[in-house]
């Protein structure tokens, strides 16, 4: 008498095969996304301080924005990425 998987053999055949690659495209995928997303941040920070050492009291409000736009990108990456490796693994 053949045992029985609890999960319906969900992760099997066909299904477990679409599901594996599903799960490593999506987190390549999520995982150069993110890194991207740092990368541009991590400049866009790095460029805002450069423009509000450079520029003083005058150039801080241009400065600010900079960093906070670098910041923004980071997170919207961030947010997709983790999207991405949420769908690659079959996640709602």
């Amino acid at each position: 008498m053949p045992l029985e998987n609890n999960n319906n053999n969900q992760n099997q055949g066909a299904t477990g095969a679409a599901k594996f690659v599903t799960s490593t495209v999506g987190n390549v995928v999520g995982g150069v996304g993110r890194t991207a997303g740092n990368v541009v941040g991590a400049a866009g920070r790095g460029l805002g301080d450069t423009v509000t050492s450079a520029t003083g009291s005058a150039g801080k409000p241009v400065g600010d924005a900079i960093g906070s736009v670098g910041t923004g990108v980071q997170s919207g990456a961030d947010g997709v990425s983790k999207g991405v490796e949420n769908a690659g693994q079959w996640k709602r």
